[in-house]
């Protein structure tokens, strides 16, 4: 019982912990970052004046998908017990997600040395006109990750509220918004590219409501395991 609470109460942490996380991300990318401007050129040759900024942003990133990653061995584990298969496939495939969403976390590193030879003394025009092709094509692959990566960390959450209707510490409000949550999202990334403004709206939808819901509701459950 205590191992039991203690895996419930270390998911709730983390899940809460990975949505304040979030919240920081987005106020260090919005609040400290201008526009982005119409070209991609304007992206690359802005980039030494934000990269300090943009690299704080991306690492406290990183650390909330580290953090969501803990939530739903949790969420497991907690539902385990009453709905075996879609516990293990929900959480195996929203895991899977925050893994393709983790090899994506720090753009910085393929980004910032494009930037350095954009800016290199005596870099021609010709090989600045390169280095921004590929920026295009970088930004490409991780737009491309991004979208995998959320798509299929939704049907995760859709599999995942299938299991929490029949798990009595959950039931239907909770497995209908866990459900409710995933298809959003999943209809949100249809319609809508990754880097779009509109699609902000699911991805704060799954990537910050949610943990910050079922990251308390767990931690709920762990406090009333020692009642």
């Amino acid at each position: 019982m205590s191992k039991e609470k203690s895996v419930l109460r270390w998911g709730g942490l983390a899940g809460i912990l990975g949505g304040i996380a979030f919240i920081f991300t987005i106020i260090i990318l919005v609040g400290f970052i201008p526009a982005t401007p119409a070209t991609t050129e304007g992206l690359v040759s802005r980039y030494p004046d934000v990269r300090a900024a943009v690299t704080a942003g991306e690492i406290v990133y990183l650390v909330a998908v580290i953090l969501w990653v803990i939530l739903f061995l949790a969420l497991y584990r907690a539902l385990r017990g009453s709905s075996l298969a879609p516990a293990l496939f929900g959480s195996g495939l929203s895991l899977l997600g925050l893994v393709v969403y983790a090899t994506g976390a720090l753009p910085v590193v393929a980004l910032g040395p494009i930037s350095d030879l954009y800016h290199a003394s005596g870099a021609t025009s010709a090989q600045q006109a390169t280095t921004v092709l590929l920026w295009q094509g970088i930004q490409g692959i991780f737009n491309e990750t991004d979208t995998v990566g959320f798509a299929v960390f939704s049907i995760g959450l859709i599999i995942l509220g299938l299991a929490m209707l029949k798990a009595p510490a959950f039931g239907k409000v909770f497995g209908g918004l866990s459900v409710v949550i995933g298809v959003a999202a999943v209809l949100g990334i249809s319609f809508f590219a990754v880097d779009s403004s509109t699609f902000a709206i699911f991805g704060i939808l799954a990537l910050l409501i949610y943990p910050l819901i079922f990251g308390w509701k767990l931690y709920s459950l762990s406090r009333a395991m020692g009642k």
